[in-house]
């Protein structure tokens, strides 16, 4: 294919050494940029730009004559713009909250044991995995010294240098696992929506970082907080932003206008879970999807009505992390404590029907399948998941049986995680080991093709054999992005031409 010379950089084999000198930083102090006595919500634009696109390229062609060739020229080098952020991964799962990445040209199979790092930023303590739009990376963090902050980061997609940061007081009032941000940022239209641990929503330019509205809705909404704190990442639909919060007075997910930050709609009265909600296709109407803390419910986006809902009472606590998966008119869900619920759609009216819910005598002595952190996939008429303690397993579809058990991803240890992500007819898997993985999946077992080193498990997270990396990460571009306590990483995994 011929590259468009102004988005070569997307595209090259050669990646290039990295970005410009980073700071330096050491341990306990913030690696971005000092944080004043007596935080107040402000942004660091002191690197501002516009929005990363072609204009200066398009510009130098309007100065040339205006023939054909000219006209062609800028419409071609457009059209390549236009693909080249197609390839964005603007929220949490990628763009179609699936976890599913469609890019053509990628690697089969990795060429070193350590695969190359193409530019490492520093940044701070934290869960939330990166995100990408339009040649930007959002990430947020933590910093307890000097002050209790909570910070929004944006990054150089292709060079790592800092375009700018937001930083806000944050202290963490009864939270468990207080190492920073849950919830990845989600960029739509030109701004960008991220939700704290203890509930701070922002609503930020994506490309400049200025705060154009905000919300303490542990405050306004009276949050009853969970044990691990605000986790689900934000959803945009049309005009709204919709949140997973937990609130009194039936506010567990809550809808604001996403230009304004009006509240349009809450709906109820669930505790709030750490899974992320999704919108489905079904009777010919988009419908919001959410497992809380005490059922899966299915309604209106627009309105907050409720459809349908299905009870997922906690045998012991609410630890819903995963994300309900939709495939081919089933909906999918899977605990660490309670088990696993298939929940057959309705196609032609709102309405579901379990299918078969499994739940084994404990966390220990698991049936069918209890995911922690990793969201399963479904593929053909299987199931495919990481079990309470790092058992890559496949299930019959139909009836939730064990088909297979793996303990080649990952070693078994209580909370062992890994992240499945489709691409092609492979799953690429990226484990808490900061191991990076191309595999087959399939009734008849585990094939491992390829597996390289990305980045070093830290402590943070987990302070337990030697740290974990349980960070999603972002691909785009033909990258991948991934973060740990102490960095985030872009390495390269388009095939050499």
């Amino acid at each position: 294919m011929n590259v468009n010379p102004f988005l070569q950089k997307y595209y090259e084999n050669e990646p290039p050494s990295g970005p410009k000198k980073q700071t330096q930083f050491k341990p306990n102090s913030n690696p971005i940029s000092p944080t004043p006595k007596g935080v107040e919500q402000k942004s660091d634009a002191g690197s501002q730009r516009s929005d990363i696109c072609l204009l200066p390229s398009v510009f130098c062609l309007l100065s040339m004559a205006m023939s054909e060739k000219s006209i062609f020229a800028i419409i071609i080098g457009l059209l390549f713009h236009i693909q080249a952020f197609a390839a964005d991964w603007p929220q949490w799962r990628g763009p179609n909250r699936d976890g599913v990445w469609r890019e053509k040209g990628i690697v089969q199979k990795f060429e070193d044991r350590q695969l190359p790092i193409r530019w490492r930023v520093k940044i701070a303590n934290g869960y939330s995995g990166p995100t990408v739009a339009k040649g930007r990376v959002y990430v947020t963090d933590r910093l307890t010294s000097p002050a209790e902050v909570e910070r929004i980061h944006c990054f150089d997609a292709m060079t790592g240098e800092r375009i700018w940061s937001h930083t806000y007081e944050c202290k963490y009032k009864k939270v468990g696992y207080p190492n920073g941000p849950r919830a990845a940022v989600n960029i739509n239209e030109g701004r960008a929506y991220s939700l704290g641990t203890m509930g701070h929503l922002f609503c930020l330019n994506a490309a400049k970082g200025n705060v154009l509205w905000s919300k303490d809705l542990y405050t306004e909404y009276k949050i009853r907080m969970p044990i691990w704190g605000i986790a689900a990442s934000p959803l945009l639909e049309k005009g709204l932003v919709i949140v997973q919060i937990g609130g009194r007075d039936n506010a567990c997910l809550v809808a604001f206008d996403k230009v304004t930050g009006e509240e349009k709609w809450r709906t109820l009265g669930d505790r709030a879970s750490y899974s992320a909600p999704l919108i489905i296709e079904q009777a010919g109407k988009r419908v919001l999807v959410c497992w809380t803390g005490d059922s899966v419910a299915g309604l209106d986006p627009m309105t907050g009505k409720l459809h349908w809902q299905h009870p997922f009472t906690p045998s012991k606590m609410v630890l819903n992390i995963a994300t309900p998966v939709f495939e081919n008119g089933y909906l999918f869900v899977s605990g660490f404590y309670d088990g696993s619920l298939l929940l057959k759609v309705n196609p032609d009216k709102l309405a579901v029907e379990k299918v078969w819910r499994r739940k084994g005598a404990n966390e220990r002595n698991t049936d069918s399948l209890h995911c922690c952190i990793s969201t399963a996939v479904l593929q053909g008429d299987y199931i495919y998941g990481v079990d309470s303690y790092g058992e890559l397993r496949c299930l019959d579809m139909k009836t939730g049986d064990r088909i297979w058990e793996s303990l080649d991803a990952v070693p078994k240890d209580r909370w062992y995680n890994i992240h499945l992500i489709r691409h092609e007819d492979k799953i690429w898997m990226f484990n808490e080991r900061g191991e990076l993985i191309i595999s087959r999946l399939s009734p008849a077992g585990f094939h491992e093709i390829s597996r390289t080193k990305l980045i070093e498990p830290t402590k943070g997270q987990l302070n337990q054999r030697g740290g974990v990396c349980w960070t999603h990460p972002a691909f785009a571009y033909k990258h991948i992005y991934i973060r740990n306590d102490e960095e985030l990483v872009c390495a390269y995994l388009s095939v050499k031409k």
